[in-house]
């Protein structure tokens, strides 16, 4: 129980800084992007919106867990689902940080291929994700101001500064815990959880070799909380125990985008279907990836 405790700890005090400035980031786009900015670049159907997305999540130094409220914010003001998924996926996989950890521990080659592995991945679910039928959140256009498309009680036009910053507080600190705060407490502590009874130690030793190590990088980065950076000295000392570099590979691009708290939000947020398409894309590509990585070395 000790260890439990002492391991969930260490993960809401790993994403705290992360989740901190998602929620700040998200009270920012609540209070002063406007409807019209969200729909006009990230709500059409094409790979403009997709790939504006997918920059703009590989620059934000965030986690999985940090990036959630921002892709909720883009979402609840009208994007549409495909950039929502490549900001899902790009935000967390990579950062300015994860990169240069990952230049001077695992070298150029590394570095450069996560930076377009990633890139990838984000606009090829983004794409596949804006085939699929999901109706976005309705956003009535009706009896709002004109110039920023906000409901009469939330018009920015009409707030001085003060009442804009509380306003932007309240949604970042009060609404948006609100909403994913459960979910985000249950991923960390299903997370602690699999540390303490999941023998990993005794996985590792047996199937490190061969092509399990591939079907074992996935799994280890499905169910294990791994931000991009941390990740990068973890997967370095696994390869030098013997672990395929490509199964090394699909840890780094798996492991940062997905959590528990992850799964849970999305499951809410968007349902299973999205959900389970989102899990099965991201597998795959890892999968695929970490064997090209493996092949041109």
């Amino acid at each position: 129980m000790l260890q439990f405790i002492h391991i969930f700890c260490e993960y809401f005090i790993e994403v705290l800084p992360a989740l901190l400035i998602g929620f700040i980031l998200s009270g920012f786009i609540h209070e002063f992007i406007s409807i019209q900015w969200v729909e006009k670049y990230l709500g059409d159907k094409g790979m403009k919106p997709i790939f504006l997305a997918t920059i703009i999540g590989t620059v934000l130094p965030l986690c999985c867990v940090g990036a959630l409220p921002v892709a909720l914010s883009f979402y609840k003001k009208g994007a549409k689902l495909g950039p929502v998924l490549a900001f899902l996926i790009a935000t967390p996989a990579t950062s300015a940080t994860a990169l240069l950890v990952s230049w001077r521990i695992l070298g150029p080659t590394f570095t450069i291929f996560i930076f377009f592995a990633v890139i990838l991945m984000g606009l090829t679910i983004g794409f596949i994700g804006n085939t699929l039928k999901f109706k976005s959140p309705s956003i009535s256009n009706t009896d709002v101001c004109p110039k920023c498309a906000h409901q009469p009680e939330r018009c920015n036009c009409a707030k001085t500064s003060t009442q804009r910053i509380k306003s932007m507080g309240k949604f970042a600190f009060l609404d948006m815990p609100k909403d994913i705060g459960p979910e985000l407490l249950l991923g960390l502590a299903l997370a602690a959880l699999i540390s303490v009874i999941v023998p990993i130690g005794t996985i590792i030793d047996t199937y490190l070799a061969g092509r399990l190590g591939y079907l074992f990088g996935l799994v280890f980065g499905l169910l294990m909380y791994i931000c991009s950076t941390a990740s990068i000295p973890l997967v370095d000392a696994l390869i030098k125990q013997g672990l395929n570099i490509g199964a090394g590979m699909v840890i780094l691009l798996a492991g940062p985008v997905t959590s528990y708290t992850t799964i849970l939000v999305m499951k809410k947020q968007f349902g299973i279907k999205i959900l389970l398409f989102y899990l099965i894309v991201i597998s795959l590509l890892s999968l695929i990836f970490g064997y090209i990585f493996e092949l041109i070395q």
